[in-house]
């Protein structure tokens, strides 16, 4: 059985006309969990919002593979029915709709089927009691003065509910004290599966003290310039990522 889940071959994409990505090669694997680090300004978040589909980034050359098909035309609301997952990075609030209702009308469009009131009532619970949250939670409004880290606790429950094949998360410790990351990052390693995959986007090593990835890349400049294990996240931490800014820089030049 073919394991590979997504492939990317030399993606590049630019918006407004300004090129951010240049040259991305990456093979995601099921069962696999891959982090993507970077200095601001390097294009992960640009990566996410491509794999997704955002119609504001444009696709200039390269191919993405998604369970061995070519993705690059399709929509977001189809990349997402065939299994793709993206958490925002910034969480935004809607006064008026409950967390319940939300999660019951986006598992209505991904699945096709329609949810009935209590069937899903008892999967979200479920999911509540997997991850260890507040059942009070489904009765809020979604994201409406929750703190930073409920909402991102409220992603990774979205994620739960959906069960995609490849969630990408979006600098999801982004902003979170020590507990916070902890819980996250048990929410994640408990959803983790050899069924589906992971890619983790993140600035810090914080949450890489809670998850074990299997490869970590180093994006910088549009390209990914090295990847490894959680040695590689290690030496970030301790050295920064000036020797390849330094290699970008005269790669550039060279051109």
């Amino acid at each position: 059985m073919d394991k590979q889940l997504l492939k990317v071959n030399n993606l590049q994409s630019e918006v407004e006309s300004q090129p951010i990505l240049k040259g991305i090669n990456l093979e995601v694997n099921k069962g696999e969990t891959h982090v993507i680090m970077g200095p601001n300004g390097a294009g992960k978040s640009t990566l996410a919002n491509v794999l997704m589909g955002h119609p504001d980034y444009k696709i200039t050359d390269g191919e993405i593979i998604f369970k061995g098909e070519n993705i690059n035309e399709l929509e977001v609301d189809k990349r997402a029915k065939k299994g793709i997952f993206l958490s925002f990075q910034y969480p935004q609030e809607i006064p008026g709709i409950t967390v319940e209702n939300f999660l019951r009308t986006a598992k209505t469009a991904v699945s096709g089927e329609q949810q009935s009131i209590f069937d899903f009532k008892f999967l979200l619970e479920e999911k509540m009691d997997l991850l260890e949250f507040d059942s009070s939670y489904a009765d809020r409004y979604l994201n409406k003065g929750f703190s930073g880290g409920e909402k991102k606790k409220n992603e990774i429950l979205q994620m739960a509910v959906l069960e995609p094949k490849l969630a990408i998360l979006d600098e999801t410790d982004s902003g979170l004290d020590v507990d916070a990351t902890r819980i996250v990052a048990e929410g994640i390693t408990k959803l983790a599966s050899d069924d589906n995959a992971m890619i983790i986007i993140t600035h810090h090593n914080q949450i890489l003290d809670y998850l074990k990835p299997d490869f970590v890349h180093i994006l910088v400049d549009g390209k990914i310039v090295e990847t490894g294990d959680i040695k590689l996240a290690n030496k970030i931490e301790t050295t920064g990522y000036s020797e390849y800014k330094g290699e970008s820089l005269s790669e550039s030049n060279s051109k």
